[in-house]
């Protein structure tokens, strides 16, 4: 069975926690998108463990995990996080696969990355570590993959300093190298878990462009990076917050009012730990917006979705959900692709009492408060879709599923 989990909003949803959740009862997990601009943090008792390459799934001993064709993998920061683990008593060798297809992130790329978002007039809000000029030198056919280091000409197109770097991991990198579809051809049976990065808000394609990430984010990249033809997919998990939130610049509908929502956010933000883990940023806030929910549904075939960070509401009297916009008078519930509509759009808001109880210790949708059970209710009605698991806290333990996940 081909499972595939990606974010439905803007990212940071909590994606690395829920495959981390679901690689226990897989055979492999494949990330198939993104590069080191990605941040997982899995908690698992006293232990938290920050991961921007490596799936989720490397925390199990007996799991494989693949970096696949569409991720951009910048070798330092791969060997970093490698011997990060093997601090934690991870033992990684052996178990960390990489698709030969996949394209190299080089140190000339990095300092082009900072310099191109910094002269732009309306900045991206990048991470600065060379991921869209790899994507770029990708699409305009100058780029480097790891089957390429076995090619002399290739290489000596490279600056002096880049060359000498790819070279220097060559003999540790294509020991790792694999044909990923003709891997997973041969193991057709097994559970593969496609683990997304970002979200699908920030997708080249059906996100806010031009504020996305430079690759495929939503479901579809899961056949395209994870070397499998797109009827092989079998499920799409949606994670996403009971809230929202953004990291860097783009619109954002629902984000909290400083003037009028100031308390509010700053109690989200800390309550739910909003600060990015690859760059320590404090995230955007703002009100949970199901019409970019549904929207997300939609564009991405999503069959269940996946309930994070519920927990964050526990003391507040009443919740807000925005059901459609006002954009310049004219309410919808449709998600617009036009960036001025969206930064003019205002959001149209529903409240919900709260449960003001602690509800980290559930072990199950039942075991939950009314006014949570009709704050989720109402969510599967808007977006057509079934809330199968719920997390109501970061350990890996604090998640119930309300249905079968691997059938």
């Amino acid at each position: 069975m081909n499972l595939v989990v990606i974010g439905a909003q803007w990212g940071d949803e909590g994606k690395g926690k829920i495959v981390d959740y679901l690689a226990g009862d897989s055979d492999i997990v494949v990330r198939y998108s993104g590069g080191a601009n990605a941040g997982h943090t899995i908690v698992v008792g006293e232990k938290k463990i920050a991961l921007h390459l490596i799936p989720s799934g490397i925390l199990y001993p007996d799991k494989i995990a693949v970096l696949g064709s569409c991720m951009v993998i910048d070798p330092k920061a791969l060997f970093d996080e490698i011997a990060m683990l093997e601090e934690h008593g991870i033992h990684a060798e052996g178990r960390i696969l990489i698709s030969d297809r996949a394209h190299l992130v080089l140190p000339h790329y990095i300092k082009r990355d900072k310099e191109r978002d910094a002269a732009r007039k309306r900045p991206i809000g990048t991470t600065g570590r060379g991921i869209g000029i790899t994507f770029s030198q990708k699409a305009e056919r100058d780029g480097i993959r790891l089957a390429d280091l076995d090619w002399p000409e290739k290489l000596e197109e490279l600056p002096d300093e880049s060359r000498a770097f790819v070279l220097s991991y060559k003999e540790r990198l294509l020991p790792m190298s694999l044909s990923l579809t003709a891997f997973l051809a041969a193991r057709k049976g097994k559970k593969v878990l496609f683990e997304g990065a970002q979200g699908a808000l920030l997708d080249i394609d059906s996100g806010t462009y031009p504020y996305v990430s430079s690759g495929m984010s939503g479901a579809a990249g899961a056949a395209a990076g994870g070397g499998l033809g797109p009827r092989s997919i079998d499920k799409v998990l949606g994670v996403f917050k009971a809230y929202s939130t953004r990291v860097g610049n783009g619109p954002f509908p629902t984000e909290f009012d400083p003037a009028r929502e100031g308390p509010l956010c700053s109690f989200i933000r800390e309550t739910g730990n909003e600060y990015g883990v690859t760059t320590g940023r404090a995230r955007r806030c703002g009100y949970l917006d199901l019409v970019a929910l549904r929207y997300a549904c939609q564009a991405n075939s999503i069959d269940s979705l996946v309930m994070t960070h519920l927990d964050v509401y526990d003391t507040l009297a009443e919740i807000k959900v925005c059901t459609a916009y006002d954009i310049k008078g004219f309410p919808t519930e449709n998600f617009p692709a036009s960036i001025p509509a969206l930064e003019s759009a205002k959001p149209i808001l529903k409240t919900f009492p709260g449960w003001q109880q602690n509800i980290t210790n559930a072990v199950s949708y039942t075991a939950l408060p009314p006014q949570t059970k009709d704050y989720i209710k109402f969510i599967e009605e808007y977006c057509q879709t079934k809330v199968g698991i719920i997390s109501v806290g970061a350990d890996r333990g604090q998640t119930f599923v309300r249905e079968p996940v691997w059938s």
